[in-house]
């Protein structure tokens, strides 16, 4: 990437640019936030609004190099070793400090100590880290995942878990002895007694699931319009973790249309959204999010021009969404996923953004956007032609009202062949004996000439309107102007 390719980018969790060096706090923050994330680019002598090159002295470059070293060495812990070099972009020069995701986390800043001192990135800002981000930092650093902790409250022989052995007999086949769950790492000896890990108590309907991880549910609604200010319908799923997933799948689908397509001589249905693609969505917001954030749950929305889900945690360092054709695997929950993946809930490692992105391919209308919100990850399955209905529907409107204001024969025929034709295309003569008219009148010819006029119906052999095959189908701006017809009823 060129520089001038680069400055268009957007700041975010790996790019800063700074239009000269930033004071030593700032700048410590910075690259301690780097480190304890997924590292980071620092760029000095670039002006963020408006975006442009400024460039620094040349005369100042290796004092500024050794003031950025130094700062780093005298205020950064445990030691941070970035790559810093210069750059050129039309006599212009510009230093780039690049860190390195740090390998012994948390990183924080020397006279302010771990607790206060330590920083992750969020978008494009420093976040100050509180304890839980602090532990989970310390687990990234000992190999080790939240879910594989010991819930130490009740023995594992205590905890209700027969949903759960009779989800995994019958997804595995296999039934769910204590020394499968001991192989499966859902439990711990400890002192003679076994002791149930967080994933354990996860998958459970026990009591204790509630008290520890009563967060840990999906928050499903289907919300009027564009906006979250009035409900259609809500759902709070509270069950375990191993049916979650696919009861908000379920939701999703209430919500959603399905339609029917003529290719060839088969009809074949369409939902319209890719929902293989909103499943595995789905899946990995549960199957990944991060538990150790208290208070936070998934949510799953469906507005009248998106699909948005949204889960707690922060994308993992290692998986890149603008690279989805590629097979990534970094799993947060280490005892969840591979759990997940026995039950056939998850595909093989890596697998799931592909799956996305290649169904996506079949939705050329559906948009797919992802960002981060805070804490959280989001994806969004857009209707790219939304706005563009919205405007259609108001230029039908129009129609509709001339329409409903014809004589009732007119309205009557007009409504009747475009509900008939909703079903399946027509030919004339197929219409002229469902109308039930012992021939093909002239009022009939007009009627279906005013449609194909206005783009309602359309021919299914465009090109050759005489063709002895030839029928009528009703077009998008067809099933649009439909629907207002049945809402004016």
């Amino acid at each position: 990437m060129t520089i001038k390719e680069l400055i268009k980018q957007p700041e975010g969790r790996r790019l800063e640019f700074k239009s000269e060096l930033p004071e030593n706090a700032d700048l410590a923050k910075t690259i301690v936030a780097f480190a304890n994330d997924a590292g980071g680019e620092l760029y000095i002598g670039v002006k963020n609004n408006p975006r442009e090159v400024v460039g620094v002295p040349e005369d100042e470059l290796m004092a500024i190099e050794e003031k950025v070293s130094n700062i780093i060495y005298d205020r950064c812990y445990p030691a941070i070793l970035p790559e810093i070099s210069f750059l050129t972009d039309e006599d212009k020069h510009l230093i780039k400090v690049l860190v390195y995701r740090g390998s012994t986390p948390p990183y924080y800043l020397k006279d302010k100590g771990k607790l206060q001192g330590s920083y992750i990135r969020v978008g494009s800002t420093n976040r100050q880290a509180d304890e839980s981000i602090i532990a989970e930092l310390e687990r990234r650093k000992r190999n080790i995942s939240f879910d594989s902790e010991i819930a130490m409250e009740k023995p594992a022989g205590h905890l209700n878990i027969q949903s759960f052995k009779d989800i995994f007999k019958e997804k595995t086949g296999e039934p769910l002895t204590p020394q499968v769950i001991k192989k499966l790492e859902l439990t711990k000896e400890i002192q003679g007694e076994e002791y149930p890990a967080n994933a354990l108590v996860l998958f459970s309907d026990d009591d204790l699931r509630n008290s520890l991880f009563h967060y840990a549910k999906v928050e499903c609604a289907r919300f009027k319009g564009t906006g979250s200010e009035e409900f259609i319908d809500q759902k709070s799923i509270t069950t375990n973790i191993a049916t979650q997933a696919e009861e908000a799948y379920n939701f999703v689908l209430r919500h959603i249309n399905k339609g029917a397509t003529v290719e060839g001589v088969y009809t074949v249905s369409h939902w319209e959204y890719p929902i293989n693609a909103v499943r595995e969505a789905i899946r990995n917001a549960i199957v990944h999010r991060d538990y150790s954030l208290t208070g936070k749950d998934v949510k799953v929305a469906v507005y009248d021009d998106m699909i948005e889900i949204t889960s707690p945690g922060l994308l993992p360092p290692s998986i890149d969404y603008s690279a989805m054709e590629s097979r990534q695997s970094d799993a947060r929950n280490k005892v969840i996923a591979p759990i997940f993946k026995r039950l056939g809930i998850i595909d093989q490692w890596g697998n799931g953004l592909k799956l996305i992105f290649d169904e996506l391919k079949d939705y050329p209308q559906i948009g797919f956007q992802w960002k981060e919100v805070g804490l959280s990850f989001q994806v969004q399955f857009v209707k790219l032609d939304y706005v563009a209905k919205q405007e259609l529907g108001a230029e039908l409107g129009q129609e509709l009202g001339q329409e409903l204001g014809q004589e009732s024969k007119e309205k009557t025929m007009y409504s009747f062949i475009l509900e008939k034709l909703s079903d399946e295309p027509m030919s004339r003569q197929e219409l002229m004996t469902a109308f039930n008219l012992k021939k093909v009148s002239g009022y009939l010819n007009r009627t279906l000439t005013k449609l194909l006029s206005q783009e309602l119906i359309g021919h299914t052999i465009p090109g050759t309107p005489n063709h002895p095959a030839q029928k009528f189908k009703l077009t998008e701006r067809g099933k649009r102007f439909l629907e207002l017809l049945a809402n004016a009823k």
